[in-house]
């Protein structure tokens, strides 16, 4: 399996990607938002973009898919429930299904609820698994809520899902937002050493054209919606929320944390 993580450099922040065989060298586009820059990326690597895939349905995703689709006749996949807001899904996605590019690669659907409530990840079935996690999981952070998901949902998928995936995992999301997120764990969790060192490495160096491509375990330690029952966090949110409870079910901190990331 190759990947290819192309940064938009639009003010969304998006990253595309390409995920091709390299025995075929068939590819699979998921959320091409720049279409340019992901035909361009195929035709560089002499790849033939035979499906697109959609982890959900909002435009800075979904954005591209015609003229993607239009270039290179691909089949549109997208989660099974998202027919009546992505327009020409050839292939609608249930968790457990499996999708196929070329002959090595296999890229296993979850159903991740949350951000939205048809929302796909794709899990690689390598040794080294990939996760692409679209607006579910960032680099440090989470996705919101506020266009058609629910935090509850998020939580659900977070602690049935994302926290049970192997340590080494390699985590591929739908935008760059690692400083920004090192901040609010910090603010959050100042004494977060593992978060405020990465945050100095990066600090005038991080380039998303070429990108830091974190891991489940070090998500355990950086992102603070895995950090649910940090004595650090949990005594942050009792300052701001002086009514929770002295011991609170890490959904009650992650409710409570996504909340403040709304408006931090």
């Amino acid at each position: 399996m190759i990947v290819e993580q192309i940064w938009t450099g639009n003010a969304y922040r998006n990253f595309n990607y390409l995920i091709a065989c390299g025995e075929t060298g068939e590819a699979i586009a998921v959320d091409p938002l720049d279409h340019e820059k992901c035909l361009g990326r195929a035709r560089e690597k002499g790849w033939e973009i035979t499906q697109v895939l959609n982890t959900h349905e909002h435009p800075d995703h979904t954005g591209g898919n015609d003229a993607v689709i239009a270039a290179t006749s691909a089949k549109l996949l997208a989660h099974a429930n998202a027919g009546s807001r992505i327009d020409g899904i050839d292939v609608g996605l249930n968790a457990g299904d499996v999708v196929k590019v070329g002959k090595s690669v296999e890229l296993l659907a979850l159903d991740t609820p949350g951000h939205t409530m048809s929302h796909i990840c794709l899990l690689s079935k390598t040794d080294t698994p990939a996760l692409f996690s679209g607006d579910t999981l960032f680099n440090a952070g989470a996705g919101n809520c506020h266009n058609g998901g629910y935090p509850e949902e998020l939580y659900k998928t977070f602690a049935s899902q994302l926290d049970a995936l192997p340590e080494d995992t390699l985590v591929y999301p739908g935008h760059d937002y690692i400083t920004n997120n090192l901040g609010f764990t910090l603010d959050r969790e100042p004494d977060n050493e593992a978060a405020a060192n990465l945050l100095g490495e990066l600090d005038g160096t991080h380039d998303p054209a070429n990108p830091l491509v974190t891991t489940i375990a070090l998500e355990r330690d950086i992102n603070t919606f895995f950090r649910l029952t940090s004595p650090s966090v949990i005594r942050k949110l009792k300052e701001t929320f002086p009514d929770m409870d002295d011991e609170p079910t890490p959904e009650a901190v992650f409710l409570k944390l996504r909340e403040l990331r709304n408006s931090w």
